[in-house]
């Protein structure tokens, strides 16, 4: 039980200015001689930005649409998480060592921790950025259940905390430029959470386009219906059920939460919107990165 208690809570640790989570800090240093294939897809994401929904529209394409084939393992186990480190359980290296190819992978890291070969191979990368204000409140969720992160305190300190990059993983505006700045030189499909909520076909054909892989018109609304966040919700195989309690409580709050677009409004105050879209304002100058708040 020693083990387990020493998960909780811990304080973040910095890797080159960048906060993590005790044990992934631990596998920055390992992963940077992780030998990518050309074949890898590499999925990026800030925390709470769709990861989770991507991989399994990822997977779904993968396997033709095949249910079954996605039923296999949780997700986790058929898109290793790079960084994943933690007791009792494989890290993300040892899964992928045991992945066969053609792999998909995902990550949370800023550009700067992320193994060169997967730059040097030219992996394709696909990118999911989600608007900051529904990220912060997920994000202060995710923190309360996931307990390998610090206590998240007041949902008001949090938020300061989030706006100045001392979550984890560091700061969300970095995070989507840096990842955005990349396009212009690798092979990176960028995409918007809000879009793929309202509109998931045309997403998924973006995709499919990126890829390099063709399905019929039946599959990709067969993907679409099994994607869905009610059926992802209800799946054990995409909402982390299988994950002990003593690592993520979803008693305290589910791992896939509400999923929606402008969720912000139930947490923020006026005052807080106000701070933090000036706050945004200075911090996204320059950027033509157009985020929607609502649908």
């Amino acid at each position: 039980m020693e083990l387990v208690q020493d998960t909780f809570r811990s304080p973040l640790v910095k890797v080159k200015g960048v906060p993590l989570i005790k044990y992934f800090a631990e596998m920055v240093g390992p992963i940077q001689s992780f030998q990518a294939w050309p074949d890898d897809v590499l999925i990026s994401t800030y925390p709470k930005s769709g990861t989770t929904w991507l991989s399994e529209i990822l997977e779904m394409i993968y396997q033709g649409g095949d249910l079954q084939k996605c039923h296999r393992a949780p997700i986790y186990m058929r898109v290793p998480f790079l960084e994943f480190n933690g007791p009792g359980a494989p890290s993300g290296l040892e899964i992928l060592k045991d992945t066969p190819a053609p792999r998909l992978l995902k990550t949370h890291l800023p550009l700067d921790l992320i193994p060169q070969s997967l730059l040097d191979q030219k992996v394709k990368v696909i990118y999911v950025a989600r608007n900051a204000k529904d990220v912060a409140v997920s994000y202060y969720h995710f923190y309360k259940m996931a307990k390998g992160h610090p206590d998240p305190g007041t949902w008001d300190s949090f938020l300061e905390k989030f706006m100045d990059g001392q979550v984890s993983y560091g700061s969300w505006y970095q995070h989507v430029q840096e990842w955005w700045e990349l396009s212009r030189t690798h092979p990176v499909l960028y995409l918007f959470y809000e879009d793929l909520k309202e509109n998931p076909k045309s997403e998924i054909r973006k995709i499919l386009e990126f890829l390099g892989h063709s399905v019929s018109e039946e599959t990709v609304d067969h993907i679409v219906q099994h994607t869905s966040f009610k059926e992802m919700k209800k799946n054990p195989m995409t909402n982390y059920t299988t994950i002990p309690t003593e690592f993520m409580d979803q008693n305290i709050s589910p791992f896939m939460r509400k999923g929606i677009v402008g969720d912000w409004k139930s947490a923020f105050t006026v005052a807080q919107n106000e701070r933090f879209d000036a706050h945004y304002a200075k911090k996204m100058a320059g950027y033509k990165l157009n985020f929607r708040w609502q649908l």
